[in-house]
C-alpha cells in the first residue's frame, strides 16, 4: 500500500517515515512524496488557516495520483507578531522556502522585544484524504488533526539540525533550540510530531 505525503520537502518525508516505524500496523505502509510520482501542477496554498491549506494540498495530491495522500500546513505564530507569520511562515520574506530570509526577518521584526515577551509557538495541521471521498467528504473520507509546540524565541539561532525556524526556537522545558535536539528528540515534541503522530492512527485505522 502506498501513501503519498504531499511535500518535496526530504525532512518531513523523513519525520513521518520514522513516525509511522512506530506503528507495527503501518509497516507495510510506503511513503511516496511528490518527487516519487508522476508531476502535477500543485495548487496555491490559497487557504487561511493551516486546516484549510492541509485539506487542500492532500485532496490534490488524491485527485492527480489516486492515492491516499496525507499533507500538513505548519508554521510559526508570534505572540509579538499577533500570530503572524502563521500560515505565511515559509515566504515570510517574500521568497518561499528560503528559511534564513525569513528567520532573518522574523528576528529583524521582534528585535527590540524583551526576553520575556518573545513568546511563540508551532503549529500544524495535517490531513488524510482517502480515494473516493468527494471534496465536502460526506462519508468520513477526510481525516483532519492538530498539534502545537509552545516556547520562545531567542535573538539569534543556534544549532545545526532541523529546518526553517528551528533554530531560533526554544520549546518550554528546553534549554536547546530544536535545531540543537537529535531527531527523535524533536519528534517527540514537535508540532508536527503530535499532529502526524494522531495521524498514523488514523492511517492504520484506514489502511491496514
Amino acid at each position: 500500500m502506498k501513501l503519498l505525503l504531499a511535500t518535496r520537502n526530504v525532512k518531513k518525508l523523513d519525520e513521518l517515515r520514522r513516525i509511522l516505524a512506530g506503528s507495527p500496523e503501518l509497516l507495510k505502509v510506503e511513503l511516496v512524496g511528490l518527487d516519487d510520482v508522476p508531476p502535477y501542477v500543485e495548487v496555491p496554498e490559497t487557504g487561511l488557516t493551516f486546516a484549510e491549506n492541509a485539506l487542500l494540498k492532500a485532496r490534490e495530491g488524491v485527485k492527480h495520483t489516486g492515492l491516499p495522500t496525507v499533507a500538513d500546513d505548519s508554521g510559526l505564530a508570534v505572540d509579538a507578531l499577533s500570530g503572524m507569520p502563521g500560515v505565511f511562515s515559509a515566504r515570510w520574506s517574500g521568497k518561499h522556502g528560503d528559511d534564513r530570509a525569513n528567520l532573518d526577518l522574523v528576528l529583524a521584526q521582534i528585535g527590540d522585544v524583551p526576553d520575556e515577551h518573545r513568546g511563540a509557538a508551532f503549529v500544524c495541521a495535517a490531513a488524510l484524504v482517502l480515494p473516493g471521498g468527494g471534496g465536502t467528504s460526506p462519508n468520513g473520507r477526510e481525516h483532519l488533526v492538530s498539534g502545537k509546540m509552545t516556547g520562545r524565541l531567542l535573538r539569534a539561532p543556534r544549532g545545526e539540525g532541523g529546518f526553517g525556524y528551528d533554530p531560533i526556537f526554544v520549546a518550554d522545558g528546553n534549554t536547546r533550540t530544536n535545531a540543537e535536539l537529535a531527531p527523535a528528540e524533536k519528534d517527540a515534541i514537535s508540532h508536527r510530531g503530535k499532529a502526524f503522530r494522531a495521524l498514523a492512527a488514523v492511517i492504520a485505522k484506514n489502511l491496514s
